[in-house]
C-alpha cells in the first residue's frame, strides 16, 4: 500500500458518498483522495505523512458554486468601481447617496466611476438617477450606477461618449437602450449586452491582467469554494484566466459559459480546457430581473410605493428578452453542436416559453446526457419543475432571495402567495431532480452556508418564514452545494464527494452542518479550503 501525503482524523467527516457515509479518516496522495474509511486508512502514513486531526471540526467536501460571474465580481477590487450594494456596504438610501458623493470628491479628476449595486427596494427612497442628476455630478468624468441585480444601469453623457454609444446606435440582441422623446439615449439601458457596451470600457484597463481575479480565487476559497462556474464569460476574458492558472494563482476550478450570439456560432471549440479550467456551455437570458420589473410572468405585479418607485404602471407585467422563435433559432444553434445551455429565467410565462424550446431541442435532437439547466427560477410552478424534471432538466436555485429580499417579495411585489412561493426548494426536489443553490455574485456576497440555511429555515432577515410547505432538510441543502451542484456542471466525476479517485478538494468547518440549530447554519466558519489537496485557504 502506497503512503499518504495527508491522511484527515477524528472530528466529523461528510463523504456526500453514501456508500463511505460514517468514514473515520480520509487519506490524499497526489492530490486525489486515496482512501476514506476507518482504521485501515491509518495504514497509509508514511515518515513524510502529514497528519491533521480534525478535533471537533468538520471534513467535507469543497463546496461549489453552480452559478456565479467571477470575472464579473473581479471588478469590486477595481479603484474604479465603488460597492454600494445594500447587502454589504450600503443599507440605506443614504449611505448610497453618501458614498456616491464621496467617491465623486475624492476620485482625482477625470477617473471613470461605476457605482455597483444600487437596489430602491431595500434601499427604499433613492430616486431615479437620471442622466441629467449624473451629468451634473461629473460633467467630464464617466459615470455609471449599475444596479445590483445587474439588468439595468444609468450613465452620464461622458459615460456613454467614452464608450462610443451614439443616439442612431441600434438596440443589442437582448438588450434595450432607453431614449428620450427626441430619439437620444437617455441614459438608462436593460439587459447584459446593453450594459455591457457602456461598462465594459470603462474596464477595460483595469482587467488587462490576472492580478484581481487572483483576488476573487482567494476571496472564493476563503468561504470554501473550490468550484464555480462562470456564468457570463467573454473571449476578452480568456487570456486573463490563462495566465491565472500558469501563473498557479488559481484557486478555484471554473466551468465556464459564454454569453450566446445572435449569429449562434461559439469562438471556443467544444473539446478545450482541462479539470482545472474547461468552457462547457451556453448562456441565454430568457428574462430579466424581478427587481427591476422585466420578469415573463403570467401574473402582474402589485400596485405599490414600491413598485411605483421601480417606474412600473399600474398592474405592470414584465417581458421576455427573446421572442419564442428567437429562442428556438439560439438554442436551435448551440444544442446541437453539443453544448449545455443555461436559460436565466424568473417568471413562471418564461419557463414555459424556454421548455417548449428544450423540449423541442431534446425531440429534433435526443442526447443521452444533456443536462439542460435552468437559472434561479424565481417564479417556477410545481408543474413546471415536474415538467422540467421529466425532460431531464436541472434547476439551479437562487434560495438567497428569501433571506434578503423574502420581505419585498411578500409585501411590495407579488403578494402572500405568489411572494412567498419564489423559489420553490420543496417543490424541486420532489418532482425528482436534482437542483444546485447559488449566489450570483456580485448580487450577493458567495456565501454557500447562508443559501442552505435560506432553504431549510425559509426565513427572511426579517425573521419571518416564507412557505414553511417549500423547506428542504439539512442534508439535502448540503448535496445542492456539493454533489448536485457538480453535476450540473459536469464535473462530478471528478470532485464533489470524498471518493477515492476524485481530486482532493475539502473544506474544513468549525462545526458539523448538521448538528447545528438551522438557524445557525450561514455562521458556521470556514477553517480550511484544499484545492486537490493543496491549502488555499487557512485559519
Amino acid at each position: 500500500m502506497s503512503t499518504a501525503d495527508l491522511i484527515f482524523t477524528g472530528g466529523t467527516i461528510l463523504a456526500m458518498d453514501p456508500e463511505r457515509e460514517g468514514a473515520r479518516a480520509v487519506a490524499v496522495s497526489d492530490g486525489r483522495i486515496a482512501a476514506v474509511g476507518g482504521d485501515d486508512v491509518l495504514a497509509m502514513r508514511g515518515p513524510g505523512t502529514e497528519m491533521i486531526d480534525l478535533g471537533d471540526r468538520c471534513l467535507m467536501p469543497g463546496f461549489v458554486e453552480a452559478h456565479t460571474h467571477p470575472t464579473q465580481d473581479q471588478m469590486l477590487y477595481s479603484d474604479i468601481v465603488i460597492d454600494i450594494r445594500p447587502v454589504t456596504t450600503c443599507p440605506s438610501a443614504e449611505d448610497a447617496h453618501a458614498e456616491i458623493l464621496r467617491a465623486v470628491a475624492m476620485a482625482p479628476a477625470g477617473r471613470p466611476l461605476i457605482f455597483y449595486g444600487l437596489d430602491v427596494l431595500l434601499q427604499s427612497g433613492f430616486p431615479e438617477p437620471t442622466r441629467a442628476w449624473l451629468d451634473e455630478l461629473g460633467p467630464d468624468r464617466p459615470i455609471v450606477i449599475w444596479q445590483n441585480s445587474g439588468h439595468l444601469a444609468w450613465a452620464n453623457g461622458a459615460a456613454m461618449r467614452f464608450a462610443g454609444l451614439s443616439d442612431d446606435l441600434p438596440d443589442p440582441a437582448g438588450g434595450h437602450y432607453v431614449r428620450d422623446d427626441y430619439g437620444r439615449l437617455a441614459g438608462k439601458v436593460y439587459e447584459t449586452p446593453a450594459v455591457l457596451s457602456v461598462i465594459g470600457p470603462m474596464l477595460a484597463e483595469q482587467l488587462a491582467g490576472p492580478e484581481l481575479l487572483a483576488r476573487e480565487h482567494a476571496d472564493l476559497a476563503s468561504r470554501g469554494v473550490t468550484l464555480c462556474s462562470d456564468m457570463a464569460f467573454a473571449q476578452q476574458m480568456r487570456p486573463l484566466t490563462s495566465a491565472l492558472y500558469q501563473q498557479q494563482r488559481g484557486k478555484v476550478r471554473m466551468r465556464v459559459y459564454e454569453m450566446a450570439d445572435p449569429g449562434g456560432e461559439s469562438y471556443c471549440p467544444l473539446e478545450n480546457g482541462d479539470d482545472l479550467f474547461r468552457q462547457i456551455g451556453i448562456k441565454i437570458w430568457v428574462d430579466g430581473s424581478p427587481w427591476v420589473g422585466n420578469i415573463d410572468t403570467s401574473f402582474p405585479y402589485l400596485n405599490t410605493p414600491a413598485t411605483a418607485a421601480l417606474g412600473l404602471g399600474h398592474d405592470h407585467r414584465g417581458h421576455a428578452n427573446y421572442t419564442a422563435d428567437q429562442l428556438h433559432q439560439i438554442v436551435g444553434a448551440y444544442y446541437p453542436m453539443g453544448w449545455q445551455i443555461a436559460c436565466h429565467v424568473h417568471g413562471d410565462h418564461g419557463v414555459d416559453t424556454i421548455l417548449d424550446v428544450y423540449e423541442n431541442a431534446l425531440a429534433r435532437h435526443p442526447r443521452r446526457d444533456h443536462r439542460l439547466r435552468l437559472e434561479h427560477c424565481g417564479a417556477m410552478t410545481p408543474e413546471q419543475f415536474r415538467r422540467a424534471a421529466r425532460l431531464g432538466i436541472t434547476c439551479s436555485l437562487f434560495v438567497d432571495h428569501v433571506y434578503y429580499w423574502g420581505d419585498v417579495l411578500v409585501d411590495d411585489l407579488f403578494g402572500p402567495e405568489r411572494g412567498a412561493n419564489w423559489v420553490r426548494t420543496r417543490s424541486a426536489l420532489d418532482a425528482g431532480m436534482r437542483v444546485s443553490f447559488h449566489n450570483d455574485c456580485p448580487v450577493t456576497e458567495e456565501e454557500p452556508l447562508r443559501n442552505m440555511a435560506a432553504a431549510v429555515t425559509r426565513t427572511s432577515r426579517s425573521g419571518r418564514v416564507l412557505a414553511p410547505a417549500e423547506r428542504i432538510t439539512v442534508d439535502q441543502a448540503l448535496r445542492a452545494q456539493t454533489i448536485d451542484a457538480a453535476y450540473q456542471l459536469f464535473a462530478d466525476d471528478i470532485t464533489g464527494s470524498l471518493t477515492p479517485g476524485k481530486y482532493a478538494d475539502l473544506v474544513v468547518l468549525a462545526r458539523d452542518p448538521r448538528r447545528v440549530p438551522p438557524e445557525e447554519l450561514a455562521d458556521i466558519e470556514v477553517r480550511a479550503t484544499y484545492l486537490a489537496g493543496e491549502p488555499t485557504f487557512q485559519t
